[in-house]
């Protein structure tokens, strides 16, 4: 079985819709469904629920990307303070009582908004093993994290790195913006040829870029060059059953 290609869309909100959709336009044309990460706290406005619901009737895929996105969160719900260097991403450091709090809360708001999913993607991607135990209790079925997609009622880890502008870890100056397009193409690449997955995630805020849209679409080609099959994060579970190659 072909390896995945999974293409994923983060930051939609009334500013970025139209961009978006072009962006949905030329995957549907490569017949690559993507995968939306949703804020439950801040989903966007009314248009852009109304079209993710339409893209998710579509075939897309919706995930539940956090709660809020709140930096390092345990440190403001202890009665304790806690000495830290830097900021945590929301679910990165959380217990697993805390975590489905948070769980529960995003859950909620997800059903309100008629957005139901069974898929989280952390902020960052970032998961902590008390964060994968509460979305297991909660029957949540995939855990998309930085370096593997968690399937929770196998218990296996599905390898693959996240490809996107901010997964590199560099300043996103002008003099940094041919490296990282470039990284991005060949890691894709790489990634196929590998028989790993192919993760492509993109921050709505770089679709007004030309040089990372491009790059983006390159990164899509040249996977579907290399037999790469394309998925969503959803579908993948179903999709990987026959591959146990792929599974750690």
């Amino acid at each position: 079985m072909a390896t995945q290609l999974l293409v994923s869309l983060s930051g939609v909100h009334s500013a970025t819709l139209d961009d978006c959709a072009a962006l949905a336009a030329d995957l549907d044309v490569r017949g690559v469904p993507f995968s939306l990460l949703v804020v439950p706290r801040n989903p966007g406005s009314c248009a852009v629920v109304r079209w993710i619901r339409q893209r998710r009737d579509q075939g897309d895929a919706v995930l539940m990307h956090g709660y809020d996105h709140t930096a390092d969160p345990i440190g403001s719900w202890g009665s304790y303070t806690v000495a830290r260097v830097g900021r945590r991403a929301e679910f990165a450091t959380l217990p697993a009582h805390e975590a489905g709090l948070r769980l529960h809360a995003a859950g909620f708001l997800m059903e309100r908004l008629n957005l139901r999913t069974d898929v989280f993607a952390p902020p960052r991607w970032l998961a902590s093993p008390g964060t994968l135990r509460a979305l297991d209790d909660r029957g949540y079925q995939v855990c998309a994290a930085a370096t593997g997609v968690h399937e929770m009622c196998s218990n296996q880890i599905h390898r693959g790195r996240v490809l996107g502008f901010g997964a590199f870890g560099l300043a996103h100056g002008d003099r940094a913006e041919p490296w990282l397009c470039r990284a991005m193409v060949l890691g894709a690449a790489r990634a196929a040829r590998r028989g790993t997955l192919v993760r492509i995630a993109v921050d709505a805020a770089d679709l007004s870029r030309g040089g990372r849209r491009s790059a983006l679409l390159d990164a899509v080609d040249v996977a579907l060059h290399h037999r790469a099959k394309p998925s969503t994060y959803a579908a993948l579970p179903a999709q990987l059953a026959s591959s146990p190659a792929l599974a750690a």
